[in-house]
């Protein structure tokens, strides 16, 4: 089997703790040589300055490929183009362009008088100005704001005609999801690639929380093995065995590039990789 590409997402670090942790992370998956890594946005745009300092810094000290997420969320749209410029001077040529979550406290987006109303709208606008190779969000499972998931097909859609070269998709827990997911896309029209998101269990009680609020559903065989796993002490046993086959049967399907959401907790995800056959290629350059 040829080796798939890989890429892998972090979040940016909130104190010094946090620093070291997503230092290790990239330190630990760096090795595997992934097509790129990308820094996501806080909730409401609340981590915008850490995650432009976590980009740059990772771009500097790694060598790796950055992707930096940005929202349309509490921005007007100069200062989101001003964001994106600042990328750019930098040396950051990927995007992955998302909406964006409401900010704490809000139960629904609401755009800013100034600002992008939509995500295709800030798309349009990214591309326009022809600096970036830009990734977007899919779903394939309803997203719980959309009326169904043929809509979210044609969202998704606009977005690759706006000018979109990819998209990464929310994670699930069974490889069918993503395979009906994907022929409705083709059905569509879409022809651009679409990468699954692949969330290897580090705490159960979390992903559970983070499958319900994302309209991810959960196969019940799975949850009655996490709980037998967790109280027998074999959870991160479970997570990697689930993740590594899930992975496989996606490889088996026709897919050539997995995403993995890291949580900046990497052994898991690396240990997923291993199985999987993705051996260490490279060095970090330029470390401090």
């Amino acid at each position: 089997m040829t080796r798939p590409k890989i890429s892998f997402e972090f979040f940016p670090p909130r104190n010094l703790e946090g620093s070291f942790r997503l230092w290790d992370c990239v330190n630990v998956l760096a090795p595997l040589a992934p097509e790129f890594v990308s820094v996501t946005y806080g909730a409401g745009g609340t981590t915008r300055k850490l995650t432009h300092e976590a980009v740059t810094t990772i771009d500097k000290t790694s060598g790796l490929k950055v992707a930096a997420h940005l929202t349309c969320v509490d921005a007007t749209r100069a200062e989101t183009l001003a964001i994106a410029d600042e990328y750019a001077a930098a040396g950051i040529t990927d995007i992955v362009a998302l909406r964006g979550d409401a900010p704490k406290g809000s139960e629904k987006f609401t755009a800013h008088a100034d600002g992008f109303a939509s995500s295709v709208e800030l798309i349009e606008a990214l591309s326009a100005t022809g600096k970036f190779t830009l990734r977007v969000g899919a779903y394939p499972e309803k997203h719980p704001e959309a009326a169904s998931q043929d809509a979210d097909v044609a969202w998704l859609k606009r977005k690759i005609d706006a000018g979109a070269a990819a998209a990464i998709t929310q994670f699930f827990f069974e490889a069918d999801t993503f395979f009906r997911f994907r022929d409705k896309c083709v059905k569509a029209g879409i022809d651009a690639p679409i990468i699954p998101g692949i969330l290897p269990v580090e705490n159960w009680k979390g992903a559970s929380k983070f499958a319900a609020a994302t309209g991810t559903s959960i196969p019940p065989v799975i949850a009655q093995a996490f709980e037998n796993a967790l109280r027998d002490g074999n959870a991160d046993l479970l997570a990697t065995a689930l993740a590594t086959e899930l992975c496989d049967d996606l490889l088996k399907g026709g897919v050539d590039h997995l995403h993995f959401y890291t949580l900046n907790k990497p052994q898991l995800t690396h240990d997923v990789c291993r199985a999987l056959g993705i051996t260490p290629q490279t060095r970090l350059q330029n470390v401090a």
